[in-house]
């Protein structure tokens, strides 16, 4: 009697431990993922659990990362690769391909500068180490400027805002949908976008302590599948995924449908060329210093989650 009474309390036992719920705790730029996801109905029958943080810039969510806050975030190359730089245990597991025109360099509306090279000298904001940086350092290199020939204010994206409302930066290097918001509000005025500046590569990066354990790795594998899936249905729905986005956000619709509708962005799997680009972008923070030593790119890519195109 007492061994099948024990017998019991052991399929029991493990009954409550298969039925656990895997949570994976997912970070966000302004909405990016968990718009687009809940727009396109991904986020329905999942047999896990997203416990989501959002983030308004790449450095306060590579941090979150690098100190195992969260499981998985999706950051842009730049910012990668300053965390990864720094010691951070975290891999690159799929990248999403886009159009970089909402990287931009944005000037007040009634701003005399009309070129890059009249930056010299100036006041620009971005957040140190972001994509706006690379973004700016690349606009000053292809002008000719020095780095050293401008003002750095590292500044958080509300903050540069501010800044650039009020005329104390003539400049602010800054991504979608901050670029966009400024363009339907007549705040701003683009000097120079990322096209032909930028990878435009961003990526979902994962800790790994999360790609370690098998269940949430698994569920991470159906995540980006879930996520390629929403990017396909968004760039298809892009007035509709443009009425959530603009909800979660906070920014007008305007601003939203012009954020996403020029990206033109579709997830993949982490390729060859994909790291041959992040390669490039980690020398060209080496030679301006931002990063002390050669890094190499390859060992923090993880080739172990597939994205499915269908």
């Amino acid at each position: 009697m007492k061994r099948a009474a024990l017998a019991l309390l052991i399929v029991a036992a493990g009954s409550a431990t298969a039925a656990e719920t895997v949570t994976l705790r997912i970070a966000d730029q302004k909405g990016n993922m968990h718009a687009e996801m809940a727009a396109a109905q991904q986020l329905n029958n999942l047999n896990y659990k997203i416990q989501w943080a959002e983030f308004p810039a790449a450095a306060p969510l590579a941090e979150a990362l690098n100190a195992g806050a969260v499981d998985a975030g999706i950051i842009g190359d730049a910012p990668l690769l300053f965390s990864l730089a720094a010691g951070s245990q975290v891999k690159a597991v799929a990248v999403s391909k886009s159009v970089p025109e909402g990287l931009a360099v944005l000037v007040s509306p009634d701003s005399p500068i009309k070129t890059v090279a009249e930056l010299k000298g100036k006041n620009i904001a971005t957040g140190r180490g972001s994509i706006g940086h690379f973004e700016a350092l690349k606009a000053l290199e292809q002008a000719g400027v020095s780095d050293k020939d401008v003002k750095w204010r590292f500044l958080t994206p509300a903050d540069a805002r501010i800044a650039l409302a009020n005329g104390s930066v003539d400049a602010w290097s800054t991504w979608d949908p901050y670029t966009a918001l400024a363009e339907v509000t007549n705040t701003g005025r683009v000097l120079v976008n990322g096209v032909g500046l930028s990878s435009g590569n961003s990526f979902l990066a994962a800790t790994d302590a999360a790609l370690q354990d098998e269940a949430k790795r698994a569920a991470l594998q159906d995540y980006v599948n879930r996520l390629a899936a929403a990017d396909r249905w968004a760039n298809s729905h892009v007035d509709e995924y443009s009425t959530t986005l603009a909800k979660i956000i906070g920014f007008p619709k305007e601003a939203a449908a012009k954020s996403f509708s020029r990206r033109k962005s579709h997830w993949q799997s982490i390729d060859d060329a994909t790291i041959a680009q992040q390669q490039e972008t980690a020398d060209f923070y080496q030679k301006y210093g931002l990063i002390q030593k050669h890094l190499d790119v390859k060992p923090t890519f993880y080739h172990g989650l597939k994205v499915a195109q269908n």
